[in-house]
């Protein structure tokens, strides 16, 4: 059976402080599990469910050598919303970034330990995915590696033009997961990844074993002795089997 995707897993300096920063942005409750972990999530939302993907944000000792291969996009409403949206960010301490994109008309920002992210003009794709719009990998294969979460997650294709695979959640509602072709190394860590979840009753060891036997292969963090499982997907994005606990 497939897995739940849940969350999204950032690495910090201060979990705290950036944690703060996106609490105020997306407009979401905050909490912390563990000193050095920070929970953010919709206001009333009972976790895990599809409507949205959670952020995690974990202090690690070095998180500044990356490849920026995921970011978040954001959603607006109006060129209103849009402009309102990039000024309240800026305020709150995101910078412009500058990543080659040239005259387009979305705003790349990145938060204050750096992570690039875009606010997007006014979709009517992204009309009701809540504040994250979507969660965009960059990627040497965009088919073949949309393939493989799609088998991960049980999300759906709902949009494929080669250079972008665009997946959502099989009731059809959160954010959209998106693969986009554009190669990075695979050798640099990467500073944002995803976590899943086993449904109640599936196996944590059988779904790894299942997702290995699709591509993903083992990967070593630094993670020790931890009940979660760390694997990489074929383009060697890292991962996370969360256990139920």
């Amino acid at each position: 059976m497939p897995l739940q995707l849940v969350q999204v897993n950032i690495k910090a300096r201060d979990d705290d402080a950036l944690g703060r920063f996106w609490a105020e942005a997306l407009g979401w409750g905050i909490s912390s599990e563990a000193p050095g972990v920070t929970n953010l999530e919709p206001l009333g939302f009972t976790w895990p469910d599809p409507s949205a993907l959670c952020i995690d944000l974990v202090s690690v000792p070095d998180p500044r050598t990356v490849a920026y291969r995921a970011h978040l996009d954001l959603a607006t409403s109006s060129e209103q919303h849009h402009r309102e949206l990039v000024e309240r960010l800026q305020r709150l301490g995101a910078t412009p970034a500058d990543i080659g994109q040239g005259d387009v008309p979305w705003t790349v920002l990145a938060d204050p330990e750096g992570n690039v992210f875009c606010v997007l003009e006014p979709r009517p794709i992204y009309r009701d995915t809540g504040p994250i719009a979507a969660v965009v990998v960059g990627c040497a294969e965009p088919r073949a590696l949309a393939g493989f979460w799609a088998e991960a997650a049980g999300w759906r294709v709902v949009d494929d033009d080669e250079r972008l695979v665009r997946l959502r959640s099989s009731v059809g509602v959160g954010p959209h997961l998106e693969f986009v072709h554009d190669p990075a190394p695979e050798e640099l860590r990467h500073r944002i990844h995803l976590d899943l979840l086993p449904y109640p009753g599936d196996d944590q060891a059988a779904e790894a074993a299942r997702l290995r036997g699709l591509g993903a292969t083992d990967a070593d963090v630094g993670q020790g002795d931890v009940p979660w499982k760390c694997l990489a997907d074929p383009e060697g994005n890292d991962f996370c089997i969360l256990g139920r606990g």
